[in-house]
C-alpha cells in the first residue's frame, strides 16, 4: 500500500532525489519519534543534516497541488462510496512569536480560547468504510492579508487575498466536487452553517447538507421566521426519537432528535434538533436535499461529522500534522500535505484490512503504525550516524546562540 501511494505520487516530482527523499519523510512522520521536525526526520532517515528535509519543503520543485490532487483519487479510489460525506471543520496550532505565517491572536479550538496560533481549515472525506483528509487551505487574517511586506517575507503568492473561513471551505468543496468525488452529503459545524453562500453553492450542485447552526438565527416557517430554540420549546414531547448517530470512544452516541419542515422552497428543506438525553442541552442543523429522505439519514450525516475530529487527533497525534516549525507558506503547506498523506495510508490500510480471525478488533490506525514502525522503519533508524548529528546540533546551537548574544548586546548598546 505505501508503494501504491508513493508511486502514485511519483510523477509530481521532476527528479529521483525529492522522490526518494519523500519516501523517508513519510516514513518518518509515520515513525515513533519523540518530536517530528526536520531535524529528528533526517535523523531517522539517516541523513547527516537537515538540510535536505528542509530542502524538500522550501525550496525543491515538485507539484504540490498535484500531489494533493492524486492524495484525494488514492482516498476515493479506497474508501469511496456514492452516500459519503465531505466534513469541513478548522483546527489550530498554538505558535510563538509573530513570524509564522497566518499567527496572530485569535480563537483555536484546540486550546478552547484565544491563543497566538494558527488556523487552518480542513476536508475530510467519510465513506462507509473510513475516513481521511483531502484538503486544507491556511486562514490568512486581516492582520497578515493586509500587510504586503510582511506576506511577501513569509513566501505568501501576491495573488492570496484575505478569505473567510466558509470561502475556504466553498474553495475546497468546489475543487473536489468538480473532480467528480462521490459524496452525497457535506456536514461543518455553526462557522460554515451561518454562510447563506455555502448553501446556496450546495443547493445549486444539489449536494445535500447537514450544517450546524446557533440559536440566533431566524429560520423560515410556516408561522414566519422563528428561532431555532424557540421552535424546540414548542415541540410536544412524543415528536422526539431517540437514535444512534454513530458508535464513539465509549459506544454509541444516542440523543433525542425532532425534524421540522421549513417553509416551502426549491428542493427539500429542515431544521433538525439534537437534544441530549440527560443534561438537555440542544443543538440545531439546517438541512437540505434535493429529494425526501428519513430522519434516521440526518442523524447519519450529523453523526459523520465527528469523523474530522477524528482524523485530526490521528493525524496529529500519529503522522506529526501539527509538529512542524516552519514559518513560511509553502513549506506549511507541504508538511500538512505529506502528514495527510501518511494519515491516508494509514486510514485505507484500517478499512482495507480483511476481517480479523477469532476475538480480535480490526486493525486501527494506532496500530498500524506501531506495526510499520516496528516491521519496516525500526531498521532504518540504524543507519543512524548518531556521532555526526551530536555534532551538527552543538555546531548549529553554537552559532544561534552567538546570534542571539549579538543581538542581545546591540540592543544593549
Amino acid at each position: 500500500m505505501l508503494d501504491e501511494l508513493l508511486g502514485r505520487v511519483a510523477g509530481r516530482f521532476g527528479r529521483v532525489e525529492p522522490r526518494r527523499r519523500v519516501r523517508a519523510f513519510v516514513l518518518g512522520l509515520l515513525a515513533d519519534l519523540p518530536r517530528k521536525n526536520c531535524w529528528s526526520i533526517a535523523e531517522h532517515a539517516g541523513d547527516a543534516t537537515p538540510d535536505g528535509m528542509q530542502y524538500l519543503l522550501a525550496r525543491a520543485v515538485w507539484d504540490t497541488d498535484g500531489v494533493r490532487d492524486d492524495l484525494r483519487e488514492f482516498v476515493v479510489e479506497h474508501l469511496g462510496d456514492s452516500a459519503a460525506v465531505l466534513v469541513v471543520d478548522e483546527t489550530g496550532d498554538v505558535k510563538k512569536g509573530t513570524a509564522t505565517v497566518g499567527t496572530q491572536r485569535q480563537y483555536t479550538g484546540t486550546a478552547g480560547r484565544v491563543e497566538n496560533a494558527q488556523v487552518a481549515v480542513y476536508l475530510a472525506y467519510a465513506g462507509r468504510a473510513g475516513h481521511a483528509m483531502i484538503d486544507r487551505e491556511l486562514y490568512l487574517p486581516k492582520s497578515w492579508s493586509s500587510d504586503p511586506a510582511r506576506c511577501a517575507g513569509a513566501g505568501v503568492p501576491a495573488e492570496v487575498e484575505f478569505a473567510t473561513k466558509p470561502a475556504l471551505a466553498r474553495a475546497m468543496l468546489t475543487r473536489a466536487l468538480d473532480a467528480g468525488v462521490p459524496a452525497r452529503w457535506v456536514a461543518a459545524d455553526e462557522v460554515y452553517g451561518a454562510d447563506p453562500e455555502l448553501r446556496i453553492d450546495l443547493e445549486t450542485r444539489q449536494v445535500g447538507y447537514v450544517l450546524a447552526i446557533g440559536c440566533d438565527p431566524r429560520l423560515p416557517t410556516a408561522a414566519g421566521p422563528t428561532r431555532p430554540d424557540t421552535l424546540a420549546a414548542s415541540l410536544p414531547k412524543g415528536v422526539w426519537q431517540r437514535l444512534s448517530a454513530g458508535p464513539g470512544a465509549k459506544g454509541r452516541r444516542y440523543y433525542d432528535w425532532a425534524l421540522l419542515t421549513l417553509a416551502a422552497q426549491a428542493g427539500h428543506h429542515w431544521l433538525l434538533i439534537r437534544r441530549h438525553p440527560r443534561r438537555g442541552e440542544l443543538a440545531s442543523y439546517r438541512c437540505y436535499s434535493p429529494v425526501p429522505v428519513p430522519l434516521g439519514e440526518l442523524v447519519r450525516v450529523a453523526g459523520r461529522r465527528w469523523t474530522i475530529e477524528e482524523s485530526f487527533q490521528a493525524a496529529k497525534g500519529l503522522a506529526g500534522l501539527d509538529e512542524h516549525q516552519l514559518r513560511r507558506w509553502l513549506a506549511w503547506r507541504r508538511w500538512t500535505l505529506l502528514a495527510m498523506l501518511a494519515h491516508a495510508l494509514l486510514a485505507v490500510i484500517a478499512a482495507t484490512e480483511h476481517p480479523p480471525p477469532g476475538e480480535l478488533i480490526p486493525l486501527t490506525c494506532n496500530e498500524i503504525r506501531h506495526l510499520f514502525t516496528s516491521l519496516i522503519t525500526e531498521s532504518t533508524r540504524q543507519l543512524t550516524n548518531t556521532l555526526a548529528w551530536s555534532h551538527w546540533r552543538r555546531h548549529h546551537q553554537h552559532h544561534a546562540r552567538a546570534s542571539h548574544y549579538r543581538r542581545q548586546q546591540a540592543q544593549l548598546t
